[in-house]
């Protein structure tokens, strides 16, 4: 077999027939249910402005100081997006889709790109299906979308799943609390790790995502954040928690957890799989009350999750989880001799109009080869058409699971179909 000359980028793979009927199943799943909640899709461009990313994410967050596919192109800076939360309230603001009145309820599913190191479930181009609920500060928004994140994975099948909960509280918790966390570090930060180091001034919050060794025996006795949340923030947090009870979706807190995006305020959740090993995480989000105003709108609430999708199918593979069902068409016309192919060839769109699927051979190939191909394509019936057929006007109908079959004009064989 001759080599490719050509191959794809690093990290960035083709996605195949048979694995594609995958993709379609959880995305049809993914569209039907979130109607089912009521929200609308959105589909944003795959390049944004490099600022309304940076804005949006912070400069010390990895994915801006180091994964981010970017380009100029004369005095403008674009990227390619990382994530589409940015996007997504880049065309709120943009659109005025606070004026369609009530909370915007959006969902996406579509690709995204870091220029980081692959590995299993994570490729430079990577794809998220999310939520984003803009205009609503109420904890009803927090727990739909948190029971939206676990619905879609219990319909699925993935059951063994743990809900990971915690507040990050306003502003001015946040700043009580940096403002702890240094004091707690700082007889120590010459042993913390040198993205530590980094964050420490800027965004000391981020050192509690650190996964590095050297960091972990400070973040392990550090003070925790809902020591240092205002009443608002207590009570907001409470209220998620009451109505996540009421819902009787279990919820471990862990108050170390952070979301690794500058704009999260209060809620932050995360779901996590003991059956996906050390990559355990499926989802997580958030609110990020201030990321509409930081990007040039209204002070709007918002909150929201993302998901990737190839976890998702890796979770799903290691579960034995089925997705779609294998490819099959209705009909298949074998066809022997010219006369016998043009017949087929001009019965396939009558076909196709009644809503049944029909293909035929494409390469002239034996009668042998055709029916050969005919259980390749996983088809139902076949029918079979030579020079008699053609001059008596009845075909042989044949039931390909059943090894049944009959003679019978086109006009029956409709009519069987149907």
């Amino acid at each position: 077999m001759a080599q490719a000359k050509y191959t794809t980028h690093l990290g960035m793979v083709d996605i195949l027939p048979d694995e594609v009927r995958k993709w379609q199943f959880l995305e049809n799943l993914i569209r039907e249910e979130a109607a089912t909640f009521n929200f609308e899709e959105i589909r944003t461009p795959i390049m944004e402005q490099t600022e309304l990313i940076v804005r949006g994410l912070g400069q010390l967050t990895d994915i801006v100081s180091k994964e981010i596919f970017s380009f100029s192109r004369g005095e403008d800076n674009y990227v390619l997006r990382p994530e589409l939360t940015a996007p997504v309230v880049r065309a709120f603001v943009e659109h005025h889709l606070d004026q369609r009145g009530g909370s915007q309820k959006l969902f996406y599913i579509g690709p995204m790109f870091r220029a980081e190191r692959p590995q299993k479930g994570r490729q430079r181009q990577f794809h998220q299906f999310g939520l984003e609920v803009l205009g609503s500060s109420d904890a009803v928004a927090d727990v739909e979308v948190i029971a939206f994140m676990i619905h879609i994975y219990n319909k699925i099948g993935i059951k063994n799943t743990t809900l990971k909960l915690n507040s990050i509280g306003d502003p001015d918790s946040r700043e009580k609390y940096k403002e702890a966390l240094k004091a707690h570090l700082k007889p120590n930060f010459e042993k913390l790790s040198e993205i530590s180091k980094k964050r420490y001034e800027k965004n000391p919050l981020r050192i509690l995502d650190s996964k590095e060794e050297e960091d972990q025996p400070f973040i392990k006795n550090a003070p925790v954040i809902t020591d240092y949340l205002n009443e608002d923030s207590l009570a907001h947090y409470a209220k998620v928690k009451e109505y996540l009870t009421d819902l009787n979706i279990q919820f471990e807190e862990d108050p170390y957890l952070v979301r690794g995006m500058d704009y999260y305020t209060q809620t932050a959740f995360e779901l996590i799989s003991p059956d996906l090993g050390a990559q355990d995480a499926l989802a997580g989000g958030g609110r990020y009350d201030l990321l509409v105003e930081e990007i040039g709108g209204q002070p709007t609430p918002a909150v929201g999750f993302a998901a990737g999708m190839e976890r998702l199918l890796i979770a799903c593979e290691e579960l034995g989880i089925e997705l779609g069902s294998e490819k099959k068409v209705d009909v298949y016309i074998v066809t022997l001799g010219d006369a016998a192919r043009k017949w087929g060839l001009s019965q396939l769109p009558k076909l196709r109009e009644k809503g049944v699927s029909a293909t035929m051979d494409y390469m002239g190939r034996s009668m042998k080869a055709q029916m050969k191909d005919a259980n390749r394509e996983n088809a139902q019936y076949t029918i079979i058409v030579g020079e008699n057929e053609l001059n008596e006007g009845r075909f042989t109908f044949r039931n390909m699971k059943e090894s049944e079959e009959s003679s019978l004009s086109f006009e029956e064989i409709l009519d069987k179909l149907l």
